[in-house]
């Protein structure tokens, strides 16, 4: 039987030390749990201090249980294909989740009741009754209505330019439009999809700036509790509506999905069509934002494309392992096991570092230089390895081949103006604002 993952799930003991002492000293100059931190994008050098001084890292959490740090390729990979050791489902996916009493109950609910915090035997069949949503054929037919997208974006951002804000006007809505064509959301409800991700993005900086102590502006949590709220019952209505008249769609997949035999609960429900929205769009939007930034620092791998478009597709692989859109993944043991030579013990956390594995000179030569031609490219980590790979990278995959064919066909002398904005987010890497100049 399938219980909440969120009534399950190890609760954090705060202050917790490790069980066994630390091999490896942490070395000083940046604090991985502390979200504003990531302000100015991933600590690509610190992480290349972790792989080569401390590659299994004790790192304390504020009112949550402190983790291990993992930051080489071999060992993260490790971690992906060994579930029957680290669990998704013993504690979630993320690095903490607060202390009760200090928790959205609901969204703390959605974040740990969803596929992607699952082990066997639950996890492969509910999977596999979302699949067609994620199929060649299907991603070719999807395709289809992408590309007419992003040449209406690119459009409204040529009356607007030519200095336009590339997150506003374009890397925020593909996403969420090839999200809402696959589940099914009416044209009318999209607004407040993208409403709805501002805010759940928000939430986990501001549990934290609560919990630190640090004052939050009462209009902002007003907004954000009647948005959440707003959310759920959106998600509610449309998932019951589609168990009583069923389309061809992916709500409609995840409403009627079943295990043993069961319809999901709601508590299921929640954390099913909120985990594709918001990773389906955090990811392929910080992707989109953060390739620009990289064909403006190398101008050279950007002109190897003006020259020979065909070369875009195997640019996208090398473009993903250099954003790595998503900073870190968690898994908790069942068991004791030992990583890098540090014992860790059944019951503890390892965070995985994506951008770090991604950037392991060890796999990849060279690893800091974006070059579009880079043969193992598709070797990153950013979607993951093993039974938890990205169910979507496919849909992402195909995204940001239509944008930049697209982009570079019509402006080619486009440049990021070199002003971004991150959002303070350890866990996504959060670009929020990129101006870029059309050239036109």
């Amino acid at each position: 039987m399938l219980q909440p993952v969120s009534e399950t799930a190890l609760t954090d003991i705060i202050g917790a030390s490790p069980t066994h002492a630390p091999v490896y000293n942490t070395p000083p100059g940046f604090d991985l749990a502390n979200n504003s931190a990531f302000k100015t994008g991933q600590p690509f050098d610190y992480y290349k201090t972790l792989r080569e001084t401390a590659p299994a890292s004790w790192t304390p959490v504020q009112e949550a249980s402190g983790y291990w740090a993992i930051t080489r390729y071999d060992d993260i990979k490790r971690i992906e294909l060994d579930p029957e050791t680290f669990s998704s489902q013993r504690g979630g996916i993320n690095m903490a989740y607060g202390p009760p009493g200090k928790r959205h109950v609901r969204l703390h609910g959605a974040a740990l009741n969803t596929l992607i915090c699952l082990d066997r035997p639950f996890h492969v069949p509910l999977r596999m009754q979302h699949r067609s949503f994620f199929t060649p054929d299907y991603v070719a037919e999807l395709r289809k209505k992408v590309e007419v997208k992003v040449d209406q974006l690119l459009d409204t951002m040529e009356r607007k330019g030519p200095v336009v804000d590339l997150v506003t006007n374009f890397s925020e809505q593909l996403p969420l439009f090839t999200l809402c064509e696959m589940l099914g959301v009416d044209e009318k409800d999209r607004p407040k999809i993208i409403r709805w991700m501002f805010y759940l993005e928000s939430a986990g900086h501001m549990f934290a700036e609560k919990a630190a102590g640090r004052r939050i502006s009462p209009l902002f949590i007003a907004k954000f509790l009647w948005n959440v709220r707003a959310m759920f019952r959106f998600g509610e209505q449309i998932l019951q509506d589609r168990r009583k008249n069923p389309r061809n769609d992916l709500l409609t997949a995840i409403a009627t999905a079943k295990v043993d035999g069961e319809l999901l609960s709601q508590d299921f429900l929640d954390g099913a069509w909120l985990l594709i929205i918001f990773a389906g769009n955090d990811t392929t939007r910080n992707s989109l934002s953060g390739t620009m930034k990289l064909l403006t620092e190398f101008p050279d791998q950007k002109q190897k494309l003006l020259d020979n478009p065909s070369l875009i597709p195997g640019m996208v692989p090398e473009a993903i392992r250099m954003v790595s859109p998503v900073i870190h993944m968690r898994r908790t043991l069942l068991k004791d096991a030992e990583i890098a030579g540090q014992k860790i013990a059944e019951g503890e956390k390892v965070i995985m570092y994506y951008g770090a594995a991604n950037r392991d000179p060890s796999v990849f030569s060279d690893p800091d230089r974006f070059d579009i031609g880079r043969e193992n490219s598709g070797n990153h980590l950013a979607f993951g390895a093993g039974p938890h790979v990205c169910l979507g990278q496919r849909i992402a995959t195909m995204q940001l081949e239509v944008a930049y064919t697209k982009i570079l066909e019509r402006f080619p002398n486009i440049q990021w103006t070199g002003h971004i904005r991150q959002s303070p987010n350890n866990f996504v890497n959060a670009i929020s604002e990129l101006e870029v100049n059309l050239g036109t």
